[in-house]
């Protein structure tokens, strides 16, 4: 999952009729302290999102089974708003140096 702040909207009156009543959001994906990290996306609703709230995505197939058709072409999802983010900031790095698998 990912997460991103909701900076705009996109309308598209052109679009797959799957599409049709499918609100678009601008996202500016984040990282844990919540700071903006990489380009704006465009993601589909599935929450009823708005500007400024911070939102957890999926990406891919779960993207459009997020949706009320879910066979449409959406590859990023908004699938929940976040009220809070707390992390133990103990932890430097969530990642895996490069090489390593979580999977023995």
């Amino acid at each position: 999952m990912l997460l991103g702040k909701i900076v705009g909207t996109a309308v598209a009156t052109i679009k797959t009729p799957e599409l049709a009543g499918v609100k678009l959001l601008i996202v500016q994906l984040v990282n844990k302290q919540l700071e903006p990290i990489g380009n704006l996306q465009v993601a589909a609703d599935a929450t009823q999102a708005g500007y400024g709230d911070i939102v957890f995505m999926v990406r891919a197939r779960e993207a459009a089974m997020a949706l009320e058709n879910t066979f449409v072409p959406v590859d990023l999802a908004a699938i929940g708003v976040v009220d809070t983010v707390d992390v133990d900031t103990s932890i430097k790095n969530f990642e895996l140096p490069s090489g390593y698998t979580q999977f023995a």
